[in-house]
């Protein structure tokens, strides 16, 4: 895999470290909560985490942060390692927060000791009412100044599951003065009685991510931990850890904005919905968010990695338009995805003067724009189908496809031209009569003569029936994350399957996730629902791209 990396902030800060002799070594790791799969914003951090340890010769490690068993499951953490190898990457070790429990619980006495973290039987929303505002200091809790050895036996208990879920929590003993609300004596620690999936029953106290993020970069040997933006009001606290922690070669922590794009949808909680309530096909739906949806919709990886690379690290928030991704999508397939006839409203077309009972081969490119690919045989012969938009009986302004007084060539064959119509009894267009040129094999003109118009077709004997899934966003807003009523924008239209589509017989052999341009129509990858008996693709992109990079991309 090609390297990403340009220079940027991040990289200057972690070149000045090790000029500076802060670290001798450059080790990152990326830490998704395995509650729900990743999604096109996390395709941002793994490049970041990856890259920037791959740029330094350092080592780049992939931890879990299930530090909250009620919503972590083995599923998604299956399902992330697949996503991070998909794009390319490989870590250089597995880890949990969980491996951490015992070192980040020792911590949590060594502050009680110190007299920095007491138990609190406030509750949450009392917590909350203590805790004050951005422009009022919060009031101290009435338990804040308990004896180290009471904390000590309280903490214990709740170690032992002596308290019920919320009935007490260890909080650290910072300041409730603090202008970043972050250090108002922040929770470190909950009762939770819940079966987690690798330690099982062990533990009934779970440390807060707040506490346990630090210290499991630090214990772990990161040297930069690199978070999105939101955890920028958080540093301070993550640097108070680990010195009241006596770390002595704490981790450093540095923030980049988040990717933020238009149209999607990527809280898992809204996202797990969706799935819960049967309103997508799972978390791997084409039309979400998710990595794996983006996959089986056919986005290539390496169209995922150009589009995180060319909006760039940057540190303040910003919004990208979503068309900026499908752009990355066409220019890979463009250039990297054979081309196949398929036919998706298929109209019978009868070439009354063509031979019957016999047929031919025409070669075709592969993909024009890749010198190596080669041509490909198709079969033309008396029956065809072509497009019946590519048929107007009585034509608007500027149509230049087939008419009953103007003839169309049919791509790499023969221009042909109708001569009758056949229709139902409602009046429908169910078969065309038309004749063929033979001088004009291969497209071309035999005597000059203009032809505009070039249409897809299919051999009608010698074709494959396919479904295929033509997918469109999902909402009908541009932000839906934005709103609690996002189900109610969703778009009536973000699916429509087409049954009895018409598609070159070769596609026989296509694999699942296996990406074509049917010509005219867009890009299609294989579904992996599809089967032998029943071919189905799914629109990938459409052809047509308006969207305009900008200069600095």
């Amino acid at each position: 895999m090609e390297e990403h990396v340009v220079s940027n902030f991040i990289n200057d800060a972690i070149t000045k470290d090790l000029a500076d002799g802060v670290y001798t070594k450059v080790q990152t790791r990326f830490p998704p909560e395995p509650n729900g799969y990743l999604h096109i914003g996390h395709v941002k951090a793994i490049n970041i985490d990856f890259s920037m340890a791959k740029k330094f010769d350092g080592t780049c490690n992939l931890r879990f942060d299930d530090t909250n068993p009620t919503k972590e499951e083995v599923e998604y953490c299956d399902s992330i390692m697949e996503d991070i190898k998909w794009l390319g990457f490989q870590w250089d070790n597995v880890y949990y927060a969980s491996d951490y429990f015992p070192i980040i619980y020792d911590c949590a006495i060594k502050l009680i000791k110190k007299g920095l973290a007491y138990v609190d039987d406030l509750s949450a929303e009392e917590i909350r009412q203590y805790r004050g505002t951005l422009t009022e200091p919060g009031k101290e809790s009435p338990y804040r100044n308990r004896s180290v050895e009471e904390n000590l036996q309280l903490f214990q208990d709740m170690t032992d599951g002596k308290f019920a879920d919320g009935e007490r929590v260890l909080r650290a003993k910072i300041d409730m003065a603090a202008g970043n609300i972050n250090m108002r004596d922040p929770v470190i620690y909950r009762v939770l009685h819940a079966h987690h999936h690798r330690t099982g029953d062990k533990w009934c106290v779970y440390p807060m991510y707040d506490f346990a993020h630090p210290i499991s970069d630090t214990a772990e040997g990161v040297t930069h931990s690199l978070c999105s933006l939101e955890f920028e009001d958080h540093r301070p606290l993550y640097d108070w850890f680990l010195k009241a922690c006596d770390f002595e070669t704490p981790s450093r922590q540095i923030e980049f904005a988040r990717l933020n794009l238009t149209n999607t949808l990527t809280s898992k909680r809204k996202c797990l919905k969706l799935v819960k309530e049967g309103i997508v096909d799972g978390w791997d739906d084409p039309r979400m968010s998710t990595i794996s949806g983006m996959r089986r919709r056919g986005y290539p990886a390496a169209a995922l990695l150009d589009f995180a690379e060319r909006i760039g690290v940057a540190k303040s928030f910003s919004v990208v338009d979503f068309q900026m991704l499908e752009h990355c999508v066409r220019e890979n397939l463009n250039q990297n995805a054979p081309r196949a006839m398929a036919v998706l409203n298929p109209l019978k077309v009868t070439i009354e003067n063509y031979p019957e009972g016999e047929s031919e081969l025409l070669p075709v490119e592969i993909n024009p724009n890749d010198e190596n690919a080669g041509t490909k045989e198709i079969s033309f012969s008396r029956n065809i189908y072509i497009e019946k938009d590519d048929f107007m009986e009585v034509p608007v302004k500027g149509y230049k496809r087939l008419t009953p007084d103007n003839e169309v060539r049919l791509k790499g064959a023969y221009f042909i031209k109708v001569s009758d119509i056949i229709k139902d009894e409602n009046g429908e267009v169910t078969e065309l009569i038309c004749t063929y040129d033979p001088a004009s094999k291969g497209g071309n003109s035999p005597d000059g003569r203009k032809v505009k118009g070039t249409i897809q077709w299919v051999d009608a004997n010698n074709c494959l029936s396919a479904t295929v899934n033509m997918y469109d966003k999902l909402f009908l807003t541009s932000n839906p994350g934005d709103v609690d009523e996002y189900l109610e924008n969703l778009n009536p239209e973000s699916l429509v399957v087409k049954k009895d589509c018409k598609i070159d017989a070769d596609l026989k052999d296509a694999k699942i996730g296996e990406c074509f341009q049917f010509m005219r129509n867009g890009y299609f990858a294989v579904d992996k629902y599809s089967t032998d008996d029943n071919i189905i693709f799914n629109l990938t992109a459409t052809l047509k791209d308006s969207f305009k990079m900008p200069a600095n991309q």
